[in-house]
């Protein structure tokens, strides 16, 4: 929709639209009058001009010049305007990635996962995976594709839980087993969680592919997923001794003290220019050690705060998130607030639950249709970011749910990103993309399930008082929205 058209009543408004390795020019111009008989102030007119990144291509493996990390979101909004419009509400063909929506479902992240695994191309290579959900035929032919091209390719697959029979069946398909590709599984206790690639280069690890991406169409289709990319060999080969130890079947009892060894968590907040792996189970089962420092850290922030939730909100994260202070608080849940579950009352903290809406919710609004990919419908990453648009940001992405048995009883993998301004970038960017679009909705379900509500919500105010003062009241959580957002 034009903003020329639809103006906007804010200091914030984003280019979700944006493809990489552009050059864009947007122009701001202020805007008076009534709603149908605007006034444009030309002469007060702003320019910018925004060159967006290359994507890098997976053409082989990168130089000395690359940056450490690629990061790839999925665009995870079937329910949305776009969709509906595009693609008539369709039924997405989960076994056709090459199709329209599905492309358009998957943003690029399905195409980097098989452009990863591509990469072992010859017997110089060798790929170390531990899967959950293993069964999106596709990838599981791609990793048999890799082992006819010589490469030595082992996957630690989940044999215990209900995914078991799924796994199974794809990867007889693929006939991985047959290639002695596979190692499964067993361990009972917790669930085994992980979602990650290791790429070797003649023996040496050089890159891991990991994030919240379950290898299945709902993980890289449905809800909102990340794939990330590391290039560095330190984390790699970390990775590396994390997937033998998966393969060896240890339980949890017997993992944790070579977890907790390998990956420690930094004694407050880790160094600059860090990339800290922290892998799971490693707290013992009255601990919570690793929650209560991932707590902390989200606790040190000054400006920001964005926090994805596919589940429940730990206690800890609550006493953080409650309090009353300047730092705004953005959390994005796939369901609405549970029993128990308290953010408290500051106007600082913006809460949004996954939604999409229904026949006649919004008036020139078009139909959205739910997600038929998975049972967990919208939010499915599992990130944090501490003041992202500071100089010195804090990125934790990975598997976890950020819950106790996450970090006592289940294979688990986070990585914790240090002062990387990039990366905290492109995690911010796609974080608002998703808060955006679900806070929209969520105030619409909450405003028409009102007995009462004000008809004017929402729509335009003609008069400039009433709408800039909140922008400019240091009380505002708007007011800091501004500045923040700024980086003033």
């Amino acid at each position: 929709m034009s903003t020329a058209d639809h103006p906007i009543q804010s200091f914030q408004w984003g280019d979700y639209t944006a493809q990489s390795d552009r050059t864009y020019l947007y122009r701001v111009v202020p805007t008076y009058g009534s709603v149908k008989n605007l006034i444009l102030d030309e002469a007060s007119a702003v320019i910018l001009d925004v060159r967006t990144e290359a994507e890098f291509l997976l053409k082989g493996l990168p130089g000395p010049e690359r940056s450490r990390h690629d990061i790839y979101f999925n665009r995870g909004v079937i329910g949305s305007q776009a969709y509906a419009r595009r693609f008539e509400n369709a039924m997405p063909d989960g076994a056709n990635p090459a199709s329209p929506e599905m492309k358009w479902l998957s943003r690029g992240l399905f195409e980097a996962l098989m452009r990863f695994i591509g990469l072992a191309e010859d017997r110089h290579y060798a790929l170390r995976a531990a899967l959950y959900e293993f069964h999106y035929q596709p990838v599981a032919n791609a990793f048999a594709k890799a082992v006819e091209a010589g490469a030595d390719v082992k996957i630690v697959y989940d044999a215990e839980s209900n995914y078991k029979k799924d796994n199974e069946q794809t990867i007889s398909s693929a006939g991985l087993g047959q290639m002695n590709a596979v190692v499964p599984r067993t361990v009972s206790e917790g669930i085994r969680h992980n979602k990650f690639i290791v790429l070797l280069k003649d023996d040496v690890p050089v890159a891991v592919w990991t994030g919240s991406t379950n290898i299945s169409v709902g993980g890289i289709f449905g809800h909102s997923n990340v794939g990330h990319i590391v290039w560095d060999e330190d984390v790699a080969r970390a990775y590396l001794g994390y997937w033998k130890r998966l393969a060896d079947n240890l339980t949890p009892t017997r993992i944790r003290p070579h977890n907790r060894r390998e990956s420690p968590l930094p004694d407050g907040r880790p160094l600059p220019g860090s990339i800290t792996p922290v892998f799971s189970a490693r707290d013992q089962p009255d601990s919570t050690e690793t929650l209560q420092w991932y707590a902390d850290r989200m606790n040190e922030a000054t400006r920001i705060i964005c926090f994805t939730v596919a589940f429940n909100i730990d206690k800890l994260f609550q006493r953080v998130l409650a309090q009353d202070n300047d730092v705004l608080r953005y959390i994005v849940k796939d369901d609405d607030l549970g029993d128990g579950e308290i953010i408290g009352q500051d106007r600082d903290t913006l809460f949004a639950a996954g939604g999409y809406l229904g026949e006649g919710a919004l008036a020139n609004f078009t139909k959205e249709r739910n997600n038929p990919l998975n049972s967990n419908d919208y939010i499915h990453d599992k990130f944090m970011l501490v003041d992202p648009l500071g100089d010195a940001p804090l990125v934790v992405t990975g598997s976890a749910n950020f819950s106790q048995p996450s970090q006592r009883i289940n294979d688990e993998n986070m990585i914790v990103i240090c002062d990387d301004t990039r990366v905290a970038d492109i995690y911010f960017g796609e974080f608002m993309r998703i808060f955006d679009h679900h806070y929209a909705r969520y105030l619409v379900k909450k405003l028409t399930s009102l007995d009462r509500h004000d008809p004017d919500a929402g729509y335009l105010k003609p008069d400039t008082k009433d709408w800039l003062a909140s922008h400019f009241n240091p009380a505002s959580y708007k007011a800091k929205r501004r500045i923040y957002f700024m980086g003033g």
